[in-house]
C-alpha cells in the first residue's frame, strides 16, 4: 500500500513593496553630514509617500531635516542610506550622468531666493527657453511652450522683461515657469514664498495650485509657515529627521449647502513601528522615558509609568 502524497501549506503571499504605487517613496531614509570629527544626522530613518497628482506641504522647525529631504528628492544631494525613489529613478544608486538627466527632465526646483532662480540679463521668455535649449527641444516648440507657461502663471505680459523689472511675486512665477519648462512630473519648491508679503504669497501659492490642477504636476512644498501649509489638502510635519504627523484636509457640505474645510491631524507610524507623540500630549500626562501600552479591542492606550 503506497503512502499518501505529502501536502504542504501554500506559501504566504508576498508582502507588497512599501509605496509600490506611489510616485515618491522614502523608506528609512538617512542623511549624515560629517563636520570635522562630528557627525550630524539630518535624517534619521524618515518614511514618506506622495502619490501622483498630490500637492503636499512639508513643514518643520529649522534643523528638522525638511530642506535636506527636499535637496535629496530634487537630486541636489544624495542620501546616506535607506531608499528614495521618484517615479522610476532610484536616488540612492544614480550615477552622476543619471543625476544630471534626472534634474533636467524628471523634476523642477524653485528656491526661496528669487535671485538664485533667475538669470539677471535674460528676459522671462529667454529664461523659460533655456532649459529646453539644453534639452535640445525644437525652436518652435520652445517659443510656444515658453509663452504658454508664462501666460498660465499670470506673467504673460512680462515675457520681455528682465528680473530687475519684475516684482518679487512675478519673479517667483517666472521661476515656476522655468522649473516646468521640460515638463517634469514633480515640482519641488523650497520656501517659495519666504521673501514675499502675505498677499503675494497667496497669489504665488495659487499659481502652484493651478499648475497642480491643470497640468497634473505633483507639487511638494517645504515651508515653516503654517498659514501656507494650510492651503493644501495634506501637510506632513517633520521633527528630528523623521515624519511625525500629517494633517489631511477635506471640504464638506452642510445641510444648508454651505461648504467648510475639515482638518484632521494624524500621528505617523514609521516602518519600525515608531510614533512621535506631540509635546503637549507628553507634557499633559507627564510621559517621560517609559510609558505603559495596553492593547484594547479597537485601540491602544498609552499611560505614564506611574
Amino acid at each position: 500500500m503506497s503512502a499518501p502524497p505529502l501536502s504542504f501549506p501554500a506559501p504566504p503571499p508576498p508582502t507588497p513593496e512599501f509605496g509600490a504605487d506611489a510616485l515618491i517613496v522614502c523608506e528609512s531614509l538617512v542623511r549624515i553630514y560629517q563636520s570635522g570629527p562630528i557627525e550630524v544626522q539630518a535624517l534619521q530613518g524618515l518614511d514618506l509617500i506622495v502619490d501622483s497628482g498630490e500637492m503636499v506641504a512639508v513643514v518643520g522647525a529649522s534643523g528638522s531635516g525638511k530642506s535636506t529631504l527636499l535637496s535629496i528628492l530634487a537630486g541636489i544631494d544624495a542620501p546616506t542610506a535607506g531608499r528614495a525613489r521618484v517615479d522610476k529613478w532610484d536616488l540612492l544608486g544614480m550615477s552622476r550622468t543619471d543625476r544630471v538627466r534626472y534634474r533636467r527632465k524628471a523634476v523642477g526646483f524653485v528656491r526661496q531666493q528669487t535671485a538664485s532662480n533667475l538669470v539677471p540679463y535674460l528676459t522671462a521668455r529667454q529664461m523659460v527657453d533655456l532649459p529646453m535649449t539644453a534639452a535640445r527641444v525644437a525652436t518652435g516648440v520652445r517659443r510656444e511652450r515658453s509663452l504658454e507657461l508664462l501666460r498660465m502663471l499670470g506673467v504673460g505680459d512680462c515675457a520681455d522683461r528682465r528680473p530687475g523689472q519684475l516684482s518679487g511675486g512675478q519673479q517667483q512665477r517666472v521661476a515656476i515657469a522655468v522649473a516646468l519648462a521640460n515638463e517634469p512630473r514633480v515640482l519641488f519648491a523650497d520656501e517659495p514664498t519666504g521673501e514675499l508679503d502675505t498677499a503675494t504669497s497667496v497669489e504665488v501659492f495659487g499659481a502652484m495650485r493651478d499648475v497642480n490642477r491643470e497640468l497634473g504636476v505633483t507639487v511638494v512644498v517645504v515651508t515653516h509657515d503654517p498659514s501656507v501649509s494650510g492651503q493644501v489638502e495634506r501637510t506632513v510635519a517633520i521633527r528630528d529627521g523623521r515624519t511625525s504627523s500629517e494633517v489631511l484636509r477635506r471640504t464638506a457640505t452642510a445641510d444648508n449647502g454651505d461648504t467648510h474645510v475639515i482638518a484632521e491631524e494624524y500621528a505617523v507610524m514609521d516602518r519600525a513601528g515608531r510614533v512621535q507623540i506631540p509635546r503637549d500630549y507628553r507634557e499633559a500626562l507627564a510621559l517621560t522615558r517609559r510609558v505603559r501600552l495596553a492593547l484594547e479591542p479597537d485601540h491602544v492606550t498609552i499611560r505614564p509609568d506611574a
